[in-house]
């Protein structure tokens, strides 16, 4: 592939639903563009964009593609991104990269939760953008209606660019508001002109005046000559357009039918027409040695610095950092240094990737995307420059996974296997996480969503040949008392010479401290327990806080004071004040009133406002306290409450199933409470097999 220069680069995001047409529009778009020979589609599981094995499987995307597409003699970079929210985590780093956004709507199905969260995103990155609408070749798709609730939804910036046209139900055309001229496709793949069908007259004036609206709002000037009546020239239009679009005040709308391969054309030439090149975009980082701001803005005269988006690792083809060059010219064999590892990387050949399918080039300029093989220390979100000019870049915001399973492996001899397969995942993706809860002896793998960890384990199975299998995981219960018990434990052995002999009288009552398991004093007088047995005393207790007696869960919030005991000259030992110490907290455990612990999070709901009494609701019967509710942006409620982490199970479901896909959560651990009579009886006829008597 030939090299361009950052003027002829453009970096676009594909965003929008899932199931809303983003992969088969970049398939129609490399078609059309020579990129690929022949169209794949989805069903068939032949795409460009679509080729791990378990998005054939499910037909829909799970990771961020790069496919550099050709127009002209410009580049168009276009990151294909899930529309699934279980993978969220790829179209935030796909979006740290691009300087504008196609927001994908299928004119089947209309505006989605997908659709909305996709304008947020745009909304929060101030990226320029545009809507393109699919389906059009299903006759009863109505092109108008999507642009009207578009524009209920985001106003007056909404410009529709093209209206279908269509003959005895097939989508022939289209009439090009700008222009206000119809064009139809011919078997050459372009189009001729003709008259615009009286049909359409309707349609076109309502969408031209909305258009000319857009670009009246633009300006006092064209405002004024708005109310006056004048017309505004074509090229006042465009010009208006590129200006409108790239400061994100119009957002145009475009349509067409991928499977067809219509629209396309239209498309590329308006991402190179209305969306910014990368100089045209400000970028800062920070250099690490002097502490000034470095103003990269994509401008390849400046020392090289890249950002690191993205790292796949396949079994076959290796590991591949995808990066986007913030300045400079990078180039074969250029050794750069990563300032967060405090490692020089030689970078050896550089890459365009196309899908999975990988092709060297010589050099990258400034703002272009391409990849880099075998990195040793570099992970994503990591910067690389020169070590004469270290740069850091900010690191895109992820998803944080709230959502958790225990695992196990299905296999015994497997764990080795399984935890260098999550390895290489969590290098990939990093809404991904694992955790050794030692305390409470599960394993625990975190995502997005129930779904989005079993998609994990069908990977680990079809890619990496281990299998897990998830179930809910364990609570991390505690033990604590409510009242004052004071007892004693004699520990005695004689079994032939010296025997064993230790002798303790303690005090236990609730500290108050629940951060701590537990305080120790003693107050021994007359060398009833000599001085230097007092630290076995203290370890026997700091033995049997780890597990506590009524349900085998570690204790929180005791005080024991050891005020009384005694010994044997020849017989005691530290052992035996341990044991002692150990029995005698047991038993003065289970008569100061004990009772089981559950940890409470407090929990941040994001809803539509239409959804908040359902919401509220439905935490109430999970035994939830709602402490507040407070409104957001756009016709959303944050609620905010205390609930059970017993009770989190299956929420993110539930969640989406209650709000149509819009609801978001989040939550901390807040504190320890009594668990409910039931719960705690439950669990602790559940946990009788871990209770033992050790010595």
């Amino acid at each position: 592939m030939k090299v361009f220069t950052t003027d002829k680069v453009r970096n676009v995001v594909l965003l929008g639903h899932g199931s809303s047409g983003k992969t088969s529009l970049t398939e129609a778009m490399a078609f059309l563009s020579g990129a690929v020979h022949r169209m794949g589609t989805v069903e068939a599981g032949n795409t460009i964009s679509d080729y791990e094995k378990e998005e054939i499987k499910q037909q829909f995307s799970i990771k961020t593609s790069v496919v550099p597409v050709l127009w002209e003699d410009y580049k168009i970079n276009i990151l294909d991104t899930p529309g699934n929210f279980d993978f969220i985590g790829e179209v935030e780093e796909a979006v740290s990269v691009a300087q504008a956004a196609i927001i994908v709507v299928s004119g089947k199905a209309g505006i989605e939760a997908g659709t909305r969260r996709a304008w947020d995103i745009c909304e929060k990155y101030k990226l320029p953008r545009m809507f393109f609408v699919t389906d059009m070749d299903i006759d009863n798709v109505s092109y108008r209606q999507v642009v009207q609730e578009l524009q209920e939804l985001y106003g007056k910036k909404i410009a529709p660019f093209h209206l279908p046209i269509r003959e005895n139900g097939e989508f022939v055309g289209y009439v090009n508001v700008i222009q206000q001229k119809a064009k139809r496709w011919n078997d050459k793949g372009t189009v001729d002109k003709f008259d615009v069908p009286d049909y359409s007259y309707e349609n076109l004036n309502i969408f031209r005046d909305a258009l000319v609206e857009a670009v009246a709002e633009t300006s006092e000037e064209f405002m004024e000559r708005f109310f006056e009546g004048d017309e505004f020239s074509e090229n006042e239009i465009r010009q208006s357009l590129r200006v409108s679009v790239e400061e994100c005040s119009i957002v145009p709308v475009l349509m067409g039918s991928n499977i067809l391969a219509r629209g396309m054309y239209t498309l590329m030439a308006d991402i190179v027409k209305y969306f910014p090149s990368p100089d045209k975009c400000e970028l800062a980082g920070i250099n690490t040695v002097s502490n000034d701001v470095f103003e990269a803005n994509h401008d390849f005269s400046k020392p090289k610095s890249a950002y690191v988006f993205k790292t796949i690792i396949d079994p076959f083809i290796g590991k591949y950092s995808f990066i986007k060059v913030n300045s400079g010219v990078l180039k074969t064999d250029d050794v750069l240094y990563n300032y967060h590892r405090d490692a020089e990387e030689k970078i050896g050949k550089l890459y365009i990737m196309k899908g999975n399918k990988v092709e060297e080039v010589n050099e990258l300029h400034a703002g272009d995307i391409g990849a880099l093989a075998k990195l040793s220390v570099t992970k994503t979100t990591d910067s690389l420059s020169t070590k004469k000019n270290p740069i850091a870049y900010i690191r895109a915001a992820i998803s944080k996974p709230y959502v958790y399973l225990r695992y196990k492996a299905v296999k015994k001899g497997d764990e080795d296997k399984i935890s260098q397969a999550l390895s290489r995942m969590l290098t990939e993706d990093l809404t991904l996480n694992h955790v050794n809860d030692s305390e409470n002896e599960q394993l625990l793998l975190y995502g997005i969503s129930e779904q989005h960890l079993e998609i994990v384990k069908d990977i680990l199975l079809e890619k990496y040949k281990v299998e897990i299998e998830l179930m809910p995981p364990k609570i991390a219960f505690k033990e604590t008392i409510l009242k004052k018990s004071d007892t004693e434990y004699k520990y005695k052995k004689q079994s032939g010479g010296h025997g064993q002999y230790g002798h303790v009288k303690i005090i236990m009552e609730p500290s108050g401290n629940m951060e701590e398991p537990y305080e120790f004093s003693q107050s021994v007088v007359g060398g009833a327990v000599p001085k230097n047995y007092f630290p076995a005393v203290e370890k026997g207790i700091a033995e049997a806080v780890k597990k506590g007696p009524l349900a085998a869960y570690p204790v929180l919030g005791t005080k024991v004071n050891l005020y009384d005991g005694s010994y044997h000259a020849v017989d005691s030992s530290e052992h035996a004040f341990k044991v002692a110490a150990r029995q005698a907290f047991k038993k003065g455990f289970m008569e100061a009133g004990p009772v089981l612990l559950e940890p409470i999070a407090t929990i941040t709901v994001v809803v539509p406002d239409a959804s908040t009494g359902d919401v509220m609701g439905d935490l109430n019967k999970r035994r939830g306290r709602v402490m507040g509710m407070n409104p957001t942006e756009n016709g959303y409620s944050e609620i905010v409450a205390d609930i059970p982490y017993l009770e989190l199970h299956g929420y993110d479901a539930r969640l989406r199933s209650m709000t149509r896909g819009y609801g978001t959560f989040s939550y901390e651990f807040a504190r320890y409470e009594q668990a409910p009579k039931e719960i705690a009886d439950a669990e602790i006829k559940k946990r009788a097999d871990k209770l033992g008597d050790e010595e």
